[in-house]
């Protein structure tokens, strides 16, 4: 970054501090809320599948926030949408502190995914509005860096009282409204753009098969290491410190990862590097199993979950990337909420899935129902890298660090101000008409070039 760059990022980054510090304390507040419940419900004996099902709630919750929040926002507004579902966030990990019970824990999960997804919806609205066209990947960075950072502190906040007590769902309601006093004293205008969803699951998969596969295999990936990696440490024998460092050591390498591998993916080709990152999980996922199983502390254990965290929470940012490749700025507008709904039934289904077997089979099912997915991950996209055309260097995109939220396709730098303006004024027709066209060409690449 020259000298230049740094006087363009500047007002923004004075802008934007404000949201910044907000969604640190959110995703500080998510992070550890989503490891206290697993710890608790383990400790409270609701058994492996109820608690798969519970643990479940939130990304439910997540699917119905991402499609009814922004119908909620035009009507009401940005400002009194995020300080009622961040009062609402607060509240549900009240309510589950006082009452435990596996039903009203599912509910209350349910309710804090509905709401966490409005916070993500109308920050990084927020968050684009304060952007230009050239700072938007910088400004993008920080952000994404600031949400690993926070989901990795929040495990260790599981130190910072007994899980058994009442204190630590304090300190996630604490979080959470506190986040809400930065955010809405930002001094930006209130931002215009919503999320949009006029893209059909099979269209999308006609467009990128390898991309919507791997973003479903991705959010059950995330479903099962998020819902029950606590399950997993605790059923191990794992103490409270040592929960934190394994949920705490999964995250930061898979923040770690993103980068060499998008970078290595914009060299080599996406469906390359999705399928050797496939491979390389599922033998990781396998070392991992064996090093958690030992007694003693092993030297290459923190190495091998950080491996196992990198290969398997990348797969998000490298399957939505291969997936934005075939797409134009607007196309990249127009599906980016049915990126965030695959993702999302994907992780509904994975932690139930997961809690099942681990109930079935023992513990290492954990392992083993994520190495059996990328296995058959792995083999599809072999299948497909023999039968599709490979996209020429200029015609992709640039890789770009993402989360599972809900507008992190729209925040990519290939797509400017103008680009999601007129994605969100384009009728839903025209979209749909430009998806056909696409799929012609995907189908007939040689008429393409003929062209």
């Amino acid at each position: 970054m020259d000298k230049t760059d740094n006087i363009r990022l500047l007002p923004t980054l004075s802008n934007c501090w404000t949201l910044f510090l907000g969604m640190a304390l959110i995703m500080l507040g998510n992070g550890l809320q989503a490891s206290l419940l697993g710890v608790r419900a383990a400790m409270e004996d609701f058994g492996t599948t109820t608690t798969g099902v519970m643990m479940s709630g939130y990304f439910l919750g997540l699917i119905f926030g991402c499609k009814y929040v922004p119908f909620m926002v035009r009507h009401v507004g940005h400002i009194r949408i995020f300080g009622a579902l961040a009062s609402l966030a607060s509240t549900s990990i009240l309510i589950q502190a006082i009452f435990i019970d596996p039903l009203i824990w599912w509910v209350m999960r349910l309710v804090t995914g509905y709401s966490y997804a409005g916070l993500y919806i109308v920050a990084e609205s927020w968050l684009n509005e304060a952007s230009d066209n050239k700072s938007r990947g910088k400004v993008l960075s920080i952000y994404m860096l600031i949400s690993f950072g926070g989901l990795g502190g929040g495990q260790l906040l599981l130190n910072a009282a007994p899980p058994s007590g009442f204190e630590l769902f304090l300190i996630v309601s604490l979080l959470i409204s506190l986040a809400v006093i930065p955010i809405l004293v930002f001094s930006s205008r209130a931002p215009q753009f919503e999320v949009m969803e006029n893209t059909s699951i099979i269209m999308l998969y006609n467009v990128s098969p390898v991309g919507v596969i791997g973003i479903v295999i991705s959010g059950l990936i995330m479903g099962t290491i998020f819902g029950m990696g606590p399950v997993y440490a605790t059923d191990t024998g794992m103490s409270v410190a040592q929960i934190s460092f394994f949920m705490g050591t999964v995250i930061l390498g898979g923040f770690l990862f993103q980068y060499p591998l998008g970078w290595l993916s914009d060299i080599f080709g996406r469906t390359k590097i999705i399928l050797v990152s496939t491979i390389a999980g599922a033998f990781i996922s396998i070392l991992a199993m064996q090093l958690t199983g030992l007694k003693e502390f092993n030297i290459l254990f923190p190495f091998v979950i950080a491996a196992f965290g990198g290969f398997t929470l990348s797969l998000y940012a490298l399957c939505s990337v291969h997936t934005n490749d075939y797409l134009t700025p607007i196309q990249m507008v127009a599906a980016s909420g049915t990126i965030v709904m695959l993702s999302s039934v994907g992780a509904t289904i994975g932690s139930p899935v997961t809690a099942f077997f681990m109930e079935l089979y023992g513990p290492d099912s954990f392992y083993g129902t994520i190495t059996i997915t990328l296995i058959f991950f792995a083999f599809f996209t072999f299948w497909r890298l023999t039968r599709q055309t490979r996209l020429e260097k200029e015609e992709q995109s640039n890789f770009v660090m993402m989360t599972a939220s809900p507008l992190s396709a729209s925040l990519t730098p290939d797509v400017e101000l103008k680009d999601i303006e007129a994605a969100v004024k384009e009728e839903p027709e025209a979209i749909q008409s430009s998806f056909e066209e696409l799929i012609k060409e995907v189908d007939n690449p040689e008429d393409k070039k003929a062209e």
